[in-house]
């Protein structure tokens, strides 16, 4: 069997997959589910195949405050109830930052942590928790290989114009540059469009996520041609707590006419705006 983890910036999502053979399409999916709403009222949803969804409850210190690590050591503690007794091969894990040192999917190593550990700076709602659940997967399921899968993979072929700023060449050199993100779902769209209609994929196709987290991407003949996030994941679109895309002079502003540390307008940028700030009720499409 194979686990996925995919630990967003509100939610931990799972799959356990069956392979018969080493093409992807043989894979059966024995389960899924998730857990939303991490931070706020959490709910836990699984599905055993074709199965009805089941709503299970979410064990945390806090109740109503349930964390990252809450919701991964829950899921692990259903799956070693409703699968007792069978094998766990492979774990994959969704990790949004992979610099420009990763292209492809890398089997995790304490090296390859290192490296994961020193971009949390650049993806700050989600690197941690994607950390955190490696290593609880390491932790869970010993001798079993863990693979990374990053999510700026996918736009690393990019042309420079598309990567780089307007700034001098030495911070484009540094890493200051445009990383896009949301690459996992794009590749699989693209992945599925080649599938369904090909002349349409070779040609030139806009996709958009739309999620808590939400970016679009210009995508030509499968490859990744610009994104609108940039150098994190809070550029472009506005999302359900981060501002999108904003005037660098706003920032100045806030700095210079309010007072505000970074670290106050990085908490006003990335938790308080957004579908939630514009509203003032919810960042939940659903509430609103």
């Amino acid at each position: 069997m194979i686990l996925t983890l995919n630990s967003g910036s509100s939610s931990v999502k799972f799959s356990l997959f069956q392979f018969s053979g080493a093409a992807a399409d043989t894979a059966l999916c024995l389960a899924r589910g998730q857990i939303e709403g991490l931070g706020a009222e959490p709910s836990f949803e699984v599905r055993v195949g074709q199965g009805a969804r089941e709503q299970l409850p979410v064990p945390s210190a806090t109740p109503g405050k349930a964390t990252h690590n809450d919701a991964i050591a829950a899921i692990l503690t259903w799956l070693g109830s409703a699968f007792a007794g069978q094998t766990v091969h492979a774990v994959g894990h969704r990790v949004v930052h992979g610099g420009t040192g990763f292209e492809a999917p890398v089997v995790i190593n304490d090296g390859i942590l290192t490296q994961l550990e020193q971009l949390v700076a650049l993806a700050p709602l989600h690197q941690p928790h994607n950390l955190a659940g490696i290593r609880a997967a390491q932790a869970a399921f010993k001798q079993v290989p863990q693979i990374a899968c990053f999510d700026t993979a996918f736009h690393r072929c990019q042309p420079f114009v598309s990567q780089t700023f307007a700034l001098p060449h030495h911070y484009f050199d540094e890493g200051v540059r445009r990383y896009g993100f949301h690459g996992l779902s794009y590749e699989f769209i693209s992945a599925q469009l080649r599938q369904t209609d090909p002349t349409l994929a070779s040609g030139r196709v806009v996709v958009a996520h739309l999620g808590n987290g939400a970016s679009m991407a210009a995508v030509h003949n499968g490859k990744s041609v610009a994104s609108t996030m940039g150098f994190t994941a809070l550029d472009g679109l506005p999302m359900g707590t981060r501002s999108g895309q904003i005037d660098p002079g706003v920032l100045l502003y806030l700095m210079d006419a309010k007072g505000m540390s970074a670290a106050q307008i990085g908490q006003l940028l990335y938790k308080q705006s957004g579908l939630l700030g514009m509203s003032g009720l919810s960042q939940d499409m659903r509430t609103l």
